[in-house]
């Protein structure tokens, strides 16, 4: 009992060190600022580690970016777990790769029930707030997963699911990816169909992934807003994950939000050219899958790997965490503070150096002040933002039930 004592002192010691050590620069304002705002991720891969006998969501894990004690550490207080399989798993299959990791969430917040809670509405995630707990809501990222059947729009609307990515890194049956050949010209009518099936059901739009004409096709039929739950700008790196400003601009016009991804390859050119040579995302993933199997936490896993050796050896050059700061002020110069919020894809990503995990958010809050944004701004670019658009998408679902 007094080694565990003597253990235990120690690891919060260090903990307590290593979080002053990060955030040690962090202005009084800041960190005031912080840790009272709702602190709202939109994206997170972290669901593709839950099935892994290595990790555990409630301990801090050695590796990876985000667990209960890291997001307590950052301030991380609302998270969308992602739901992710592979774009090119389609029908039955895709379907219930997808029910298996909703499962995984809800069973996750029932296990840590003290620290988490499941949220569906903008309110409960102020709810969940108030009482201390940390908001957990759900995105699928990928129209494959609902086996093209419309009807499974309703169903993962009612087990929770509040924000779906049209497409990922391929077309899939209805809609055009933006790093794929475009197939479909955009949305096909199918496409337009489930656009409004999620209008109806309150499920955010999210054009992240999407090639140009689906945003566009998307934006013309929806309702609601859009999301780009995790993408960054494109005037700054010439990637087509990332939006034009002209894009961003349409996005805004209709009260959606752009939710700034910190991969590295959509933050900086030289990165993403130096990422090209070497073959791309789309082709290094391909390839470990060949290697993985079946097993997709250890794609990335081994992607991460990759990454981190091509850095040491000068292939690809450092990014660092101040071009997330950089894409935020670019968009918000273009359509002000109400339309931009954080979309991080920890967990699935490449991160710049300094952004490696949770615990590092209140640099961008600090950054943020130091650059001139009043709080107001900044409370909206860490998450209320995010809460306004998915209230909205709740006051539309209602309004098209009742006019029924």
């Amino acid at each position: 009992m007094i080694r565990s004592l003597v253990l235990s002192v120690c690891f919060f010691s260090a903990a307590g060190l290593l979080a002053f050590s990060q955030t040690g620069s962090i202005s009084k304002e800041a960190r005031r600022l912080h840790f009272s705002s709702i602190v709202l991720d939109t994206h997170d891969d972290t669901t593709q580690r839950f099935s892994s006998s290595d990790f555990d969501l409630g301990r801090r894990n050695p590796d990876g970016s985000i667990d209960i004690p890291r997001m307590r550490e950052g301030g991380m207080n609302a998270i969308f777990f992602s739901i992710w399989i592979d774009g090119h798993i389609m029908g039955p299959p895709a379907i219930q790769k997808a029910l298996d990791q909703i499962d995984s969430v809800h069973e996750n917040v029932r296990k840590y029930s003290k620290d988490l809670a499941f949220a569906r509405t903008a309110d409960e995630v102020r709810r969940a707030h108030a009482q201390g707990k940390i908001a957990v809501l759900m995105g699928i990222e990928g129209g494959h997963m609902l086996g093209n059947d419309i009807r499974m729009v309703r169903i993962y609307s009612a087990l929770g699911v509040r924000y779906m990515t049209l497409a990922h890194f391929y077309n899939d049956e209805w809609a055009d990816s933006s790093t794929d050949k475009p197939a479909h010209n955009g949305l096909t009518d199918y496409g337009k169909q489930i656009v409004t099936e999620m209008n109806r059901q309150g499920m955010l739009v999210d054009i992240s992934h999407v090639s140009d004409k689906t945003f566009y096709d998307a934006l013309e039929i929806s309702k609601a807003p859009l999301i780009a739950s995790h993408s960054s700008c494109r005037a700054l790196c010439n990637h087509p994950r990332d939006m034009t400003d002209d894009m961003i601009k349409a996005l805004a016009a209709k009260g959606g939000v752009i939710q700034i991804n910190y991969e590295k390859s959509y933050l900086d050119q030289a990165y993403k050219d130096a990422a090209e040579k070497l073959g791309g995302v789309v082709a290094t993933m391909d390839r470990l899958k060949k290697e993985c199997g079946t097993d997709d936490a250890c794609v990335g896993r081994k992607m991460v790997e990759q990454e981190k050796q091509d850095t040491a050896d000068g292939k690809l050059p450092h990014v660092s965490w101040t071009e997330i700061v950089d894409h935020i002020d670019h968009a918000v110069k273009l359509v002000g503070a109400d339309h931009v919020g954080l979309g991080s894809d920890f967990d699935g990503a490449n991160m710049p150096e300094g952004m490696e995990d949770a615990t590092h958010l209140p640099q961008i809050t600090d950054a943020l002040l130091k650059k001139g944004y009043s709080e107001s701004d900044v409370r909206k670019i860490l998450g209320e933002n995010t809460l306004r658009v998915l209230a909205e998408a709740e006051k539309v679902s209602r309004e098209m039930r009742s006019s029924k």
